[in-house]
């Protein structure tokens, strides 16, 4: 009876048909499980390399709720500047010197109880009564760290350039007290545009080829920040948190792993979810940041190995099914043998390839071609593997650079704020354990703002270098020099005493005064010197001390160097 699905066909024809078709098979189930495999290799290593941006900007944004936090509860627990009263002239100073070391500081004021504003930067709001802003009521209770909201009373006194956002703010607050009684609120309007220098200093190179993008959450899901000034505009759009909250976190405690989710626009992304850890409970606003990549630019390596493997699988089926046709005649005993190997190569089975068979030099053939084609594909794989690798060490030594990067001031390549933080613990350890002396010097530039407002900032910035070179020339190799903000250092001095430190501070005084920079001419410094007590909890009273003798330094002349006396201080106040 004639075969009504290959009528009028060969028996060689059909086997032709038959291998072409079953090479065809293996080819794209390999090709299926390499685009799997692919995939999931891919999604793990890239969808690390987000998630490591996220953490890293939620880490350094919840460092700087905190840091701006504790700065306004160091400066209303100075009671030495509130003595001459909330408009004297030294609380006047010191908020233009805070707002120097932190210019993203927009406006900071202090009100008296009854919301009427004392004493501002730049005079704004002087007079002013601000008893009915959030800040104000809060921050007469307790220290107060506010969410981000649109610039209100200060929307018309600062300037801004016309293709930028709208001002907003993050408000920081804390009660003054003096004599255990409230007298007044101090607030911090931070500008958020604070979060996007933050943001855009994670980006990798490729960024931009790569269509990265992070936003940041309120605790609600709300959009409050998204890139390319475009914050109002998906806020407008309704934008929302791609997922639904509460997010849980793994059984280990970790943030979710990134994953491919569908945003509002329709699109899928490779996505990076991470919720901020707040440092302290005023600090604690409940952001979560998020990076995305666009899934086709994500997995464009796993697609083009797949596209790749099933052009030549589909090459070999063709050439298969020819050498088939050719050597059809003792083919059908080793169909069997073929198979079984065809179905250890599709399983992924270690060592698993199509046998080669000299029973005929057609068979040999044949074998010969899948083998060639099993081995291409498990080699396709391996290089696969090899760029997948060779990447994920790009990212992490990426990551590893954004990480020094995190730690270290980028104008004078001394460590940051955060770096410093690190080191000092690891110097209050071992002091406590040796039961060594460990000192720090806090350094101030004098008159730096004149140096700004008469030569401007670019030369303000070779002075700040010069002091920092100067520093490091003088000190020892196991010493820690850092750039606190603006034009304040801090020294620290393992297994030194305070004379010591004292000798050190004057030295460096002495130095800076005695040589000239080349267009801002001479300048000086001041320095507050401190020495731990072991028996501390914490290095605050010894940060305190130092910034204490600094101001004490400034109020009696500049130019000097001035160790930390907790009687004699407290004489001056």
């Amino acid at each position: 009876m004639r075969s009504k699905t290959f009528p009028l066909l060969s028996f060689r024809t059909h086997i032709a048909i038959v291998f072409g078709a079953l090479v065809i098979v293996v080819a794209a189930a390999l090709t299926f499980a390499l685009g799997q495999m692919l995939t999931t290799q891919i999604q793990r290593d890239t969808g690390g390399a987000l998630s490591v941006i996220a953490q890293n900007a939620s880490k350094m944004l919840a460092d700087g709720l905190f840091d701006r936090s504790r700065e306004v509860q160091v400066l209303t627990e100075s009671a030495a500047i509130w003595q001459g009263g909330l408009d004297g002239p030294e609380v006047a100073q010191n908020l233009a010197r805070s707002q120097a070391m932190r210019p993203n500081s927009l406006w900071i004021g202090v009100a008296d109880t009854e919301g009427v504003v004392k004493s501002s930067t730049g005079g704004l709001l002087l007079g002013k009564n601000v008893k009915e802003r959030p800040w104000f009521a809060a921050g007469i209770q307790r220290n107060f760290v506010g969410d981000v909201h649109a610039a209100k009373l200060l929307a018309s006194l600062i300037p801004r350039p016309a293709a930028s956002e709208p001002l907003r703010f993050v408000d920081f607050a804390a009660p003054i007290k003096v004599g255990g009684k409230v007298v007044g609120v101090l607030g911090i309007h931070g500008s958020w545009d604070w979060a996007r220098e933050v943001v855009e200093s994670l980006y990798p190179a490729n960024a931009k080829a790569r269509e990265l993008s992070a936003f940041i959450f309120d605790r609600s899901g709300t959009v409050i920040y998204a890139p390319h000034g475009k914050t109002a505009e998906y806020a407008e759009a309704g934008m929302r948190l791609p997922v639904s909250l509460p997010i849980a976190p793994t059984r280990d405690g970790d943030d979710q792993p990134a994953s491919v989710i569908k945003w509002q626009d329709g699109k899928e992304y490779l996505t990076a979810i991470v919720r901020m850890k707040a440092r302290s409970v005023a600090s604690d606003l409940g952001w979560y940041v998020v990076v995305r990549e666009p899934v086709e630019i994500a997995f464009a390596d796993s697609h083009d190995a797949m596209w790749r493997s099933l052009i030549v699988g589909l090459a070999i089926a063709f050439v298969a099914g020819v050498m088939a046709w050719m050597a059809a005649g003792r083919l059908s005993d080793h169909l069997s043998a073929m198979a079984k190997s065809a179905r250890d190569v599709e399983m992924g089975l270690p060592g698993a390839s199509i046998a080669l068979l000299d029973s005929s030099a057609e068979v040999h053939a044949l074998s010969t071609a899948l083998h060639s084609m099993t081995r291409k594909l498990i080699t396709l794989n391996e290089q696969m593997e090899d760029k997948v690798k060779l990447r994920t060490q790009e990212l992490e030594a990426a990551n590893r650079e954004l990480d020094r990067q995190s730690r270290s001031d980028h104008l004078t390549g001394v460590l940051n704020r955060r770096g410093f933080e690190a080191q000092l613990k690891i110097a209050l350890s071992l002091a406590r354990r040796r039961s060594s002396p460990l000192s720090v010097i806090m350094v101030d530039l004098d008159h730096f703002k004149q140096v700004n407002d008469s030569h401007g900032h670019d030369v303000g910035d070779q002075v700040i270098r010069h002091l920092s070179d100067t520093m490091r020339q003088r000190v020892r190799d196991s010493d820690i020099v850092a750039r606190l903000g603006g034009e304040e250092f801090i020294v620290m001095l393992p297994d030194t005493d305070a004379k010591g430190a004292q000798v050190l501070a004057e030295e460096l005084v002495k130095v800076v005064a005695s040589r000239s920079t080349p267009i801002a001419g001479r300048v000086t410094i001041s320095a507050g010197v401190s020495q731990l007590d072991i028996q501390q909890e914490d290095l605050v009273e010894m940060l305190k001390g130092a910034d204490e003798a600094l101001y004490v330094a400034k109020r009696s002349g500049r130019n000097q160097a001035v160790v930390h006396d907790a009687n004699a201080l407290a004489s001056m106040a």
